[in-house]
């Protein structure tokens, strides 16, 4: 071969390593680089929040514009059933929002999460807050979102025009509620076409019936659901129905927030999560909230709870990616997004907002909150002590059971699992 041709194939060979080099090295870069997108499917149960997690992930691909983020959610009520589904087929989202406590673990437990310990960022979270997507293998397999609160919201506006006041006790709160019916204004928005309505409505109510002795006393088996401070809790939800819209068992859940932001009814038995809901509904809406007082002679109190973790399908191809938007979760930068954008109360410690409202109900979880009891300890069998309470509350309401039936059967679904009944 001539000098020529000698020098033409090494220059060919130069600049074919060349190019080999720079595709071995755009490979596996973050997100300044140039390599291909990972597309990944996130899950949720919050169809109310699309546009807000759209504005998440345009903050997260300002540093990682090659993990492209698909936010799928479900319907409430169907989301448990479509993802469970899912990942016993072996399918589903990258990421998803897992429920907390019992149906969040059970998933763990059963191998379809991927543990999450060498996630940066999690020793920011108090222990309670990781405790809620904490395996029984004691492995970490949700990164924590959010604190939420439920409590009683009002029209400020009906309020005022009545000369109402929040009230103070029991009996100052059923007397307000006799006021609004004698002027022909819906009390209390609150179906109960959907089990799970009912269930949160007696997070806010219960706690006027029992305190956190009461709770020390259920969990550690010294007591059941049949003591009468359970039984009166059920008793005053059956004395509510009074209040609640007319034909109440066919309303759910976007029937009771149309109630209540389109101003036909004063009173709404609900989450922090739907503060930006409602301004979006109906800006000009002014609502504040109270806790629920006692009945007891107790100080009134908010139900609070870690309300969900995201976590990352065990099936997924893209698992070091998906822990990479998970560590962004954990920054202060979302931790102050979602406090401001979303207007609930982030799991994240030290994160302030500037809404009223929002931090309102931050100062009333640290001054006056009780744990969610149904949810945070009595979420497990099968079906759960929960949804138990739900369909029992739902027979309550068609006039098909008593409160001491409702809390007998609760109790009895309660001893197939909790060790302390057993």
């Amino acid at each position: 071969m001539s000098w020529m041709g000698k020098f033409w194939v090494k220059g060919v060979c130069a600049i074919l390593l060349i190019l080999l080099l720079s595709a071995c090295s755009s490979e596996g870069t973050d997100g300044d680089g140039d390599s291909e997108k990972v597309t990944l499917t996130m899950g949720s149960w919050r169809t109310e929040d699309t546009a807000l997690y759209q504005k998440v992930i345009d903050k997260f691909n300002e540093k990682y514009p090659n993990i492209e983020i698909k936010f799928s959610p479900s319907k409430n009520t169907e989301y448990n059933t479509i993802l469970n589904t899912a990942l016993q087929g072996g399918e589903g989202p990258d990421i998803f929002h897992l429920r907390p406590y019992a149906p969040g673990i059970q998933l763990a437990d059963a191998g379809y999460l991927v543990p999450l310990d060498d996630v940066e960022g999690l020793d920011k979270y108090p222990e309670a807050a990781l405790q809620a997507s904490r395996g029984s293998d004691g492995k970490q397999y949700g990164v924590p979102l959010n604190i939420s609160t439920t409590q009683m919201f009002y029209n400020k506006k009906i309020f005022s025009d009545l000369g109402l006041e929040e009230p103070k006790t029991w009996d100052e709160f059923i007397e307000l509620n006799e006021t609004l019916l004698s002027e022909g204004i819906t009390p209390i928005a609150l179906g109960t076409k959907e089990g799970w309505l009912l269930s949160l409505a007696h997070g806010i109510i219960g706690p006027a019936f029992y305190d956190e002795a009461f709770i020390k006393s259920l969990t550690s088996g010294e007591k059941d659901f049949t003591s009468e401070e359970f039984v009166a809790s059920l008793e005053a939800m059956d004395q509510l129905k009074k209040y609640f819209p007319e034909n109440y068992e066919g309303l759910g859940m976007e029937d009771i927030r149309t109630l209540f932001f389109t101003e036909k009814a004063a009173m709404f038995p609900l989450g922090s999560w739907e503060i930006e809901v409602l301004r979006s509904m109906n800006p000009d809406l002014d609502f504040g909230f109270f806790p629920m007082p006692s009945a007891i002679g107790n100080e009134p109190t908010v139900t609070s709870w870690v309300d969900g973790s995201f976590a990352i399908n065990a099936n997924s191809e893209h698992v070091e990616e998906a822990k990479t938007f998970l560590e962004f979760l954990t920054t202060e930068e979302f931790g102050t997004l979602f406090t401001e954008e979303f207007k609930m109360i982030s799991a994240i410690p030290g994160i302030e907002s500037n809404d009223e409202l929002v931090n309102g109900l931050s100062q009333a979880v640290e001054n006056m909150s009780m744990p969610y009891l149904i949810l945070v300890h009595f979420a497990g069998g099968n079906p759960s002590t929960k949804v138990t309470l739900e369909t029992e509350l739902q027979g309550m309401y068609l006039g098909d059971k008593t409160p001491q039936e409702v809390a007998e059967a609760v109790q009895k679904n309660a001893e197939t699992w909790f060790e302390p009944f057993q």
